[in-house]
């Protein structure tokens, strides 16, 4: 991500100033005169290029921006250009350098934003600073080594920037600890902060002209300082990787020791960000074996939403069926590469490291994939797996709490959800349902496998158990994208319906009951057929979870009463 030269305000020691590395270019966001003290002791000839971002036209952010360019010019040579928000603040940017500064325009490359062409930048983010600078102060929003990077610059609204941030997404955000209309307040951003480290918005504090109130002010809310680069030494050196580190570890301890998440997503989403820095990598991800239903899914992945592949196909599959590490730099050679997702997604794979990860007793139950080194040069077999050994070992830890706790939630003969499971359900992702006047609605039913008893007495319970799989498959395979099935006990099944009306859900349940009707059901050897009672119900959020279940259950003894294989509601 992001590293600074330094994150001050105006009247501080060291002004505000964020680089980062791409493709063996250099860019950095502003460059004040204490930036380019630090900049002119680094070596400039490793770099192809460099880029100076520019939010606005004030000293503290653009003052070393001159000295920069002499130095590149009448020194080592390399190419710089300036990128200014917009054709405005170019004219004054270019006004700067030529008539103040006095540099020639042959020694550097100008250009707004509109005209760089580059896979890091996506725009500048016009924001409102001081009155005499109205319509000259932008932020940007970049992407930055696959991951979501929003820069405020100075500004004294946060308005702008909230379109951008979505979970997973890097703010970097300037903070103040005076109250005045042209920065951002930290008691007034206390609030919004908290909530957008705990939607997964990783935040960063930068521009501060007291660090200690600030971080006093907000040191609940989950935000850290912007990292800073060490200073004397050389980009070549560790450090970055190391503060790196240091911030995504101290970012999981916060998140779920300090700030109570229980999300485990969190923590993969952390590891997997730990693991693409460790051995720097493009973009990282973490997969976990969903032996039920035969298929592998990302648990996190950078620059890209969930996946979902059969378990038979792609370089997971073949690392885990191997059960050893896989490493490929020349990938679309490997026949088990699946280009699919590099053809849907439009990115190209170079090279891949797969590392499985298995529980205690040594059954493989996932797997790290990092993809495309970042130095070109693909993975090294011995050195990059030892890295790694430590985030793939966590990661096969928490996989086989989440494991445990999934596994406690289901029912072992049909595969559904158990009671557990529903009751969990309600304090996730049915939550919001449970809200009086919130406008949303939900549905639910129950049912009933009519006369299950004679199918034991007369077939045997193994008939029953080839039933109750049979049927709870069928319902199953009813499920839209917001519906959940549960196995309620015995031979009885609960379905939950999000945002579906009380019509919608008996036509559900009608649709199910003639197909279970009409079905021929292989119990134990024997061919019989079964029939099916429902009783549906619209969830009332001013009843308790139970008194809804049991409205509905009211409606299946009414069934039940008036001659089963029907729907009541």
């Amino acid at each position: 991500m992001l590293t600074f030269l330094g994150r001050g305000s105006a009247f501080t020691d060291y002004h505000n100033c964020a680089y980062f590395e791409e493709g063996g270019d250099l860019i950095i966001i502003d460059c004040s005169m204490t930036s380019f003290q630090r900049l002119n002791s680094w070596d400039m000839t490793v770099y192809n290029h460099i880029y100076v971002l520019v939010t606005h036209t004030h000293g503290d952010h653009v003052s070393g921006i001159g000295m920069f360019i002499d130095m590149l010019f009448f020194t080592v040579k390399t190419p710089i250009t300036v990128v200014a928000p917009s054709e405005e603040v170019k004219a004054d940017v270019r006004y700067l350098l030529s008539e103040i500064e006095g540099c020639n325009e042959a020694w550097y490359d100008l250009i707004s934003c509109d005209e760089l062409k580059k896979p890091w930048f996506g725009n500048s983010i016009l924001t409102k600073h001081t009155a005499e600078l109205e319509g000259k102060c932008y932020g940007y929003f970049l992407t930055v080594n696959g991951n979501r990077v929003v820069f405020t610059g100075d500004t004294g609204i946060f308005e702008p920037y909230e379109e951008y941030l979505t979970p997973g997404t890097y703010l970097y955000v300037e903070m103040s600890a005076q109250k005045t209309p042209v920065h951002l307040f930290c008691e007034d951003m206390h609030q919004k902060i908290k909530d957008l480290v705990e939607s997964g918005v990783h935040v960063y504090l930068m521009h501060m002209d007291d660090e200690i109130r600030i971080m006093d002010v907000l040191d609940d809310t989950g935000a850290v300082p912007a990292p800073l680069k060490d200073e004397g030494k050389n980009m070549e050196c560790s450090a970055p990787l190391l503060n790196n580190i240091y911030e995504i570890t101290d970012r999981l301890y916060r998140d779920m020791c300090m700030n109570g998440s229980s999300d485990h997503n969190l923590l993969f989403s952390y590891l997997t960000e730990l693991g693409k820095s460790i051995v720097g990598a493009d973009r990282a991800s973490f997969w976990k074996w969903d032996k039920r239903k035969e298929q592998l899914w990302t648990m996190s992945a950078t620059g890209v939403d969930k996946i979902v592949i059969p378990d038979n196909i792609g370089l997971v599959a073949k690392a885990l069926r191997n059960k050893k590490t896989l490493i490929t730099n020349d990938p679309y050679n490997d026949p088990d590469f699946n280009k699919d997702i590099d053809i849907k997604t439009g990115y190209k794979t170079n090279s891949v490291l797969v590392l499985p990860v298995a529980d205690i007793n040594g059954n493989f139950i996932g797997a790290l994939q990092l993809i495309n080194k970042t130095d070109g040069k693909g993975f090294d077999a011995e050195t990059d797996p030892r890295k790694l050994s430590l985030a793939a070992l966590v990661c096969g830890i928490a996989l086989e709490s989440e494991t445990f706790l999934e596994d406690s939630h289901h029912d072992r003969l049909t595969g559904l959800k158990n009671r557990m499971g529903f009751y969990y359900d309600f304090g996730g992702k049915f939550k919001d349902y449970l809200i009086p006047g919130s406008g949303k609605i939900m549905s639910v039913f129950i049912c009933d496998i009519d006369k299950f008893k004679r199918v034991n007495d007369t077939y045997g319970h193994n008939a029953g158990d080839d039933v109750l799989r049979f049927v709870s498959s069928m319902i199953d395979s009813s499920c839209g994208d917001t519906d959940s099935v549960y196995r309620w006990g015995g031979e009885e099944f609960v379905m939950v319906m999000r945002d579906t009306d009380l019509e919608a859900a008996v036509k559900k349940a009608e649709d199910i009951r003639l197909k279970i009707m009409d079905s021929d059901i292989d119990a134990d050897g024997t061919t019989i057929r079964c029939t099916i009672s429902f009783g549906c119900a619209l969830f009332d959020p001013n009843k308790t979870i139970e008194e809804n279940v049991s409205a509905a259950d009211e409606k299946l003894y009414t069934a039940k009463e008036t001659g089963r294989n029907k729907v009541c509601f």
